[in-house]
């Protein structure tokens, strides 16, 4: 049984670059973008990448999300489709709080190293979303 559980924000949003990238089926369109790799975590949360989604018809890619390192944990602020990651995140057991900006964005906080890999349902989900919308 293991007991010691990763709780360090800075490896968190390292592991969490790693599955997006690695993803060969259904996130292959997403990528890390503006990567910050000697970031440092703040109490507010430093922002150390964005994931973007690789547009097909167009030239400009969509931001999708932004990663924020704090010291303990990573919060993914999803910049589309707020109530499918909303939905998503909460069918994934991550804490999930709406963020009251315009446009809304829904906020996904990933606490340890396991929930990274909960939380690319969460990617999953909005990408396929997303996709629907450029097809419609």
């Amino acid at each position: 049984m293991v007991i010691d559980r990763l709780t360090d924000g800075k490896r968190i949003a390292q592991i969490l670059s790693s599955e997006i990238t690695g993803d060969k089926k259904a996130l292959q369109t997403l990528s890390v973008a503006d990567a910050n790799p000697d970031i440092e975590p703040t109490a507010d949360g430093a922002l150390a990448y964005r994931a973007t989604l690789d547009a097909d018809t167009t030239d400009t890619a969509i931001h999708v999300a932004d990663v924020f390192v704090q010291a303990d944990r990573v919060r993914v602020e999803f910049r589309v489709v707020p109530d499918v990651a909303a939905a998503a995140g909460a069918r994934a057991n991550l804490r999930v709080r709406p963020k009251a900006v315009s446009p809304p964005r829904t906020i996904v906080f990933v606490e340890d190293g396991a929930q990274v890999k909960w939380c690319m349902p969460v990617f999953e989900a909005v990408v396929d979303a997303v996709s629907a919308e450029d097809v419609e």
